[in-house]
């Protein structure tokens, strides 16, 4: 991959009739007080970061991350990662430093972190992030930005972790959403959530693109493409199709190569039009009148794809393969992607439900189903219950790595973060760390604007000047 990549995941929580306080706000806070209070994960904010993240709210972590309260429940930002494998691996972090603090304080059969973007109950959706480190230079003409929206619209065919039902939220104008037909059954857990192709602010207008020029890093060289769009991912195998297809679709943007027009007339009307087809042949309309599949525009990207960068890197090389497996497969074989792509595995798990209980899609026990296939729990999450093909539990296992929870990656100024958090864990020195710098005794302050950069030295030189606090113990 060798680009930047970082996500963003909100976590549901659900409590079960045992859980004596009802109140699925008060454990996330629990949860973050013990990482950061008694199992020592990281270094809790000292200091305001925004109106809505008070001291105490959250910190950054041994491996370079950062979780956080975000409106009464957490939210976890992986660290900066330069390689999909490690991407992947330090995503799943997340779940198990929520798991393992759940395990901790005994509530683990009672309450339960729930990775997915849909809350049947209130209508609300939890987000999941993706943060694409690009070059500044890079041109985003309205022809440019069109392509790449028309990828990410259709990309769902293989990331979309599927839902039961519908939702209609308002966009601005709040005019009231014209009746619609059941869905019972679709590929995307955000689709319907996105009433905008691109926008600045996220909370209550969530566009595919989320426009705020915020590079977390030199903005004379980078921009920093932040997208709502995608779901949350339980396989580990389609994260890395996610964040791979999408970091190789920016390689070509980045080199003037996308395909010339395939600009959607309503990227999103289509992408809300593909989630919910049950003829699931995915039919979208262009700018210029012509209609095509998404699965065809998936097969655009990856031919040029597979011109342009085969061979610039072994791990492109098994993306590259895999995209065009996936593709073929959902054509032709679907089953072969259970356990590998999220929507196809809820669904057959669903279908095979369904069928056993005589039920009827309407019913509210498949809800229940569904969010416990995004329970994170190995237990209890039905995702666990499911043996892939080979080739994707390979990849599901190989990227399962319990020291990446307190381990950075040695290749992203992540590491030299890393180094600042164990620091300032073990003394009593005021600190501020940001995603960008650090700062120590609210004046001295060390700069790091370049991602690619561990910072190991400059963070050594810095953290061992001499400070006028004593360290604690001395």
């Amino acid at each position: 991959m060798d680009r930047i990549v970082g996500i963003e995941t909100e976590y549901g929580c659900l409590l079960t009739e045992d859980e004596p306080h009802g109140n699925s706000e008060l454990w996330p806070a629990k949860v973050k007080n013990y990482l950061f209070r008694k199992a020592d994960a990281g270094t809790i904010d000292l200091h305001y970061r925004d109106y809505e993240e008070p001291p105490g709210n959250g910190g950054f972590l041994l491996n370079g991350g950062r979780l956080y309260l975000d409106m009464g429940h957490i939210e976890y930002a992986s660290p900066e990662c330069l390689h999909l494998h490690d991407l992947v691996t330090y995503e799943l972090a997340g779940d198990d430093l929520l798991q393992s603090s759940l395990v901790a304080l005994g509530a683990e059969d009672y309450v339960s972190f729930i990775k997915n973007n849909v809350d049947h109950h209130t209508g609300a959706t939890f987000g999941c992030h993706e943060n694409y480190l690009m070059k500044r230079e890079a041109q985003f003409t309205p022809p440019i930005l069109g392509t790449l929206l028309t990828f990410l619209a259709t990309r769902q065919i293989f990331t979309g972790s599927g839902r039961v039902g519908q939702s209609n939220p308002l966009a601005f104008d709040f005019e009231p959403p014209r009746p619609e037909a059941q869905v019972n059954f679709q590929l995307s857990q955000r689709a319907d959530h996105i009433v905008n192709d691109i926008y600045q602010w996220v909370q209550f207008n969530r566009a595919i693109i989320n426009a705020r020029d915020e590079p977390l890093a030199d903005y004379r060289k980078y921009r920093r493409l932040h997208l709502l769009i995608g779901d949350s991912n339980m396989s580990p195998y389609a994260n890395a199709l996610k964040i791979g297809t999408t970091a190789c679709v920016l390689s070509l943007l980045e080199e003037g190569r996308l395909p010339r027009n395939l600009v959607l007339a309503d990227a999103v009307q289509s992408t809300r039009d593909i989630s919910r087809d049950p003829t699931q042949m995915w039919i979208v309309r262009l700018e210029n009148g012509k209609t095509i599949g998404a699965l065809d525009v998936q097969w655009e990207f990856h031919h040029l794809a597979q011109k342009y960068l085969h061979n610039s890197s072994a791990e492109t090389n098994w993306l590259l393969e895999n995209w065009g497996f996936v593709l073929e497969a959902i054509a032709h074989n679907r089953h072969a992607l259970i356990g590998g792509v999220d929507w196809i595995t809820k669904k057959w798990l669903l279908d095979a439900f369904v069928e056993s209980e005589g039920l009827s899609w309407d019913d509210p026990w498949l809800q229940s189903i569904d969010l416990e296939y995004h329970n994170i729990d190995p237990r209890r999450g039905l995702f666990f219950g499911v043996t892939p093909g080979k080739g994707i539990a390979e990849w599901n296992n190989s990227v399962r790595r319990p020291s990446a929870t307190h381990v950075p990656p040695v290749n992203t100024r992540a590491s030299g973060r890393a180094r600042a958090v164990a620091f300032f864990q073990t003394c009593n020195f005021p600190y501020v760390i940001n995603w960008d710098s650090i700062a120590c005794d609210s004046r001295d302050f060390l700069l790091m604007g370049n991602p690619f950069e561990t910072y190991n030295d400059e963070v050594a030189s810095f953290l061992s000047k001499p400070r006028t606090v004593n360290v604690a113990g001395d």
